[in-house]
């Protein structure tokens, strides 16, 4: 949840450092702050709160200098956002921590520690690790030893890095459970938690697996693994570019990722579809013995990815014509599922770090399934390599909280594991074809769709005022609702609702008056005739409609009634991928007018790397 960066250099390190934050902040941005050992080799520490721009200033005011240093930007987990809560934390003798995660047994551990003598000047449970690190460095005298002694008693999930007094050429690093990567340039090293810090200084990369703990010397990095063995992890060179994430002409980079859906869909299809047929192999090599024998599906995920993940349960049931679940990972990891024969675990994730998913993930492969298939859009993620079969989705880099191009590259991911599973479920090869058109077709239909950005922004006028909203679908649009609910209340704070449109008369309907509006996504299907009635159930009761409609569904613009014409001939199989952009456009301006934090709202983070 928290962003970490950290180097050794033969230069000053500290706009490294800075820079790298910068492109951190979607991780946390409640306090952010630094540690530098100077030329004197003396820790130098400046913690602020709120976002980076405010250490920025700090630091122009009280300037600090130094080739080896950390910083993090923080999300708040173990105590409120202070300036005694921000990281980096200390201990004796100049040694400082940086930490993403949580630390389970931190209350045991700090009753040790002060019994021995430590004092705590902050609510968390980093400061716990700083200490422990300190204790152990007394008895053992080198910091690599005693981080890993440290690492040993940990219980939960950490990224750390560390860097003491006593030991200024070099940082230590470990990691369990929240993701590390190493940047390798020339006579200087760094290590982060996300490529993105580091792309300005170099595109060459190492990735800790779970129990490793690596020093960085501006020599080289060494690597330990959980048995103390020494690891050779493979060196890889990211095709991202360092203004990759970066707005460009755009305010936000909500609105950016939302125009980019095009190109990241079209790019997820990209070498995967040929001459009409599906490309099986995108999905790994077993992926052809595995889907012949599968019998049903079990979509696992969290957020704007398990709403994908119901999407695709229409899909598999009505194409596939195999039973398919769709569940929270939060949920599944504390029930005992019942496995069918046969069956596919899929885990959907953006960043392949969130922890629930994680979990959901590892007990899948303890729990008799046939096979662990990821749709992720991070090549080099933890649900990435601990799965069977993966599917990446080539969203590129999203930095906004709320998520856009990578919710519709899922989409597009499940789309072709629907037709790859139908395809071993007896479709024939034309039905292939046309599904793979259609999907072909999307990039097109998406650059239309964008162009309906004017008249959207108008509608949001109407919003702007607005304290609840109420949103409806039919079938697999239910799910696009609820994506769209979650985009309106994530950024502008309107607490938004979505209904399967059927529900309207158990209960919903109680709410609809003339100050709540209702937003429906209404194609031209063969539920549409149904949604239809449910809408005049709507302005019976005096709501005001938002209707984002095939034109020919028959829904035409009245008093109380406001009508988004989408593009003709929007087929079932692509209109949750169409019609979920005037959603998340309708969420953008709305939250522009009410003059929130668009890419970074409040009280949320990127990547949810903690339960």
């Amino acid at each position: 949840m928290c962003g970490i960066v950290g180097g050794i250099a033969d230069r000053n390190i500290v706009p490294v450092l800075i820079e790298g934050l910068k492109r951190l902040e979607y991780r946390g941005y409640d306090s952010a702050g630094i540690a530098v050992l100077d030329g004197a080799h003396h820790l130098q520490r400046l913690r602020t709160v709120g976002k980076v721009r405010a250490l920025e200033e700090a630091l122009a005011q009280m300037p600090i200098l130094g080739r080896v240093g950390i910083a993090h930007t923080r999300w708040a987990t173990h105590g409120v956002p202070s300036e005694r809560n921000a990281h980096p934390h200390l201990s004796r003798d100049g040694l400082a921590i940086v930490h993403n995660g949580i630390i389970e047994n931190y209350e045991e551990l700090r009753e040790e520690l002060r019994r021995v003598g430590y004092q705590f000047s902050s609510e968390t449970d980093t400061e716990v690790v700083a200490h422990r690190v300190h204790f152990h460095l007394q008895k053992l005298g080198d910091l690599f030893k005693a981080v890993r002694a440290t690492v040993a008693e940990l219980e939960g999930a950490y990224a750390l890095a560390i860097v003491s007094e006593s030991d200024p050429e070099r940082v230590i690093a470990a990691r369990v459970g929240c993701p590390v990567v190493l940047g390798l340039g020339v006579g200087e090293n760094f290590v982060a938690s996300d490529v993105a810090a580091l792309l300005p200084v170099t595109r060459r990369f190492m990735f800790l697996e779970d129990g490793d703990v690596a020093e960085i010397r501006r020599s080289g990095v060494r690597v330990i693994d959980r048995e103390g063995n020494s690891a050779d992890r493979p060196v890889r060179e990211t095709e991202l570019s360092a203004d990759a994430a970066e707005k460009g002409q755009y305010r936000h980079f909500m609105l950016k990722e939302i125009h980019e859906q095009p190109r990241a869909v079209a790019n997820t299809l990209q070498e995967r579809v040929a001459n009409g047929r599906l490309l099986e192999a995108a999905f790994g090599p077993p992926a052809t013995a595995i889907f012949d024998r599968v019998e049903a599906v079990h979509i696992v995920a969290c957020g704007t990815s398990y709403h994908a993940g119901v999407v695709a349960r229409y899909f598999i049931e009505q194409i596939c014509r195999i039973p398919c679940r769709a569940e929270i990972a939060s949920e599944y990891r504390y029930r005992n599922p019942v496995v069918g024969k046969n069956a596919l675990f899929v885990s959907v994730s953006q960043s392949g770090e969130t922890a629930d998913t994680l979990a959901a993930l590892r007990m899948a492969r303890q729990s008799g399934y046939l096979s662990t298939l990821a749709i992720c859009n991070a090549p080099e993620s933890s649900l990435v390599r601990e799965s069977e079969l993966v599917m990446l989705t080539r969203a590129g880099p999203e930095i906004g909280v709320a998520s856009t191009k990578a919710f519709t590259t899922q989409l597009t991911a499940l789309a072709m594991l629907t037709i790859a599973l139908a395809r071993h479920n007896g479709a024939d090869p034309e039905r292939e074809r046309s599904l793979i058109t259609r999907l072909i077709e999307l990039p097109a239909l998406l650059e239309r769709t964008l162009e309906l950005d004017p008249i959207v922004h108008r509608l949001a006028l109407r919003f702007a005022d607005k304290n609840h909203a109420l949103f409806l679908g039919r079938g697999a649009m239910h799910a696009i609702a609820m994506e769209g609910a979650l985009k309106l209340k994530e950024i502008s704070y309107i607490h938004a609702e979505a209904y399967a449109a059927g529900e309207l008369k158990h209960g919903p309907l109680a709410l609809v008056d003339a100050g709540m509006p209702v937003v429906a996504v209404a194609p031209n299907n063969e539920l549409l005739e149904k949604l239809k009635s449910n809408l005049m159930e709507v302005r019976a009761r005096g709501g005001e409609l938002y209707v984002i409609a095939d034109p020919d569904a028959g829904v035409e613009s009245s008093e109380g009634v406001h009508v988004i014409e989408m593009p003709k001939h929007v087929t079932d199989f692509q209109a949750p991928i169409v019609y979920t952009v005037p959603l998340q456009l309708l969420a953008y301006h709305v939250a522009i007018l009410k003059g929130t934090d668009v890419d970074q709202p409040r009280n949320l983070a990127k990547s949810v790397t903690v339960e």
